[in-house]
């Protein structure tokens, strides 16, 4: 059966413009831990998932994100589970360019940890500009708001690490770079896509004002050996 190559987003991605990143074989692969957590298996199958089981290295867990529900391979646990969603926008909302946005580069990447440490809006890594551009927004020389592209499997790009400082919050910054973001890659003639957990009801308001829509449920999971 075909799959829509979202329904398994990092497999897509890591068997395609991400696959110079990736460890793995033609069964499962994963992102070398330090860039980041998430893996993926081909599908379900008995073979595909003891290959996923065997990329989870001690001290080195697994992150899930598929339509599919996650099947645990023998040998591992889900330390832990959780609900997504997944939206694709095909014509987002447009803006004016704002001066205020910056494209952000290696020596903003300990602010850009810091943000993501105390935000929280997804995993995130001091090498995420390895799987694409960010930019962002700065006040007074501090960054306030970032957002940039994840995964990209052929055809489509991930806006990902869509952040705001809370002294920043109520400004709309996040909205404003989202559609930025969006409209950067709607100019590649690729479908921007995204992912909120389904309990951030907020989030996912946010992101259909400015064009988004659901298009699958989805299934997050943390595997480590057991």
């Amino acid at each position: 059966m075909n799959r829509h190559p979202l329904d398994r987003p990092i497999w897509s991605a890591l068997t395609g413009r991400h696959a110079a990143l990736a460890d793995g074989d033609a069964l499962a692969r994963r992102y070398d831990p330090a860039v980041s957590a998430f893996a993926a298996a081909r599908d379900d199958s008995p073979p595909a998932l003891l290959a996923l089981a065997t990329l989870a290295k001690p001290g080195s867990g697994l992150l899930l994100l598929q339509a599919d529900a996650v099947v645990v391979p023998s040998g591992l646990v889900a330390v832990s589970t959780a609900e997504a969603v997944q939206m694709i926008a095909e014509q987002p909302a447009t803006i004016e360019h704002d001066d205020r946005i910056e494209q952000l580069g290696a020596s903003d990447i300990p602010a850009m940890q810091a943000l993501a440490d105390l935000t929280k809006p997804g995993p995130f890594t001091p090498r995420a500009l390895d799987l694409g551009s960010f930019w962002g927004v700065k006040i007074d020389g501090r960054l306030a708001a970032m957002a940039g592209e994840r995964l990209k499997p052929d055809g489509f790009t991930e806006i990902s690490g869509v952040c705001s400082h809370p002294e920043a919050r109520g400004q709309g910054l996040a909205r404003l770079l989202s559609m930025y973001v969006a409209g950067r890659i709607l100019e590649r003639s690729e479908v921007p896509f995204l992912h909120a957990y389904a309990t951030n009801q907020a989030a996912i308001r946010l992101y259909e004002t400015i064009g988004f829509r659901l298009r699958s449920a989805m299934h997050v999971a943390v595997l480590e050996r057991g």
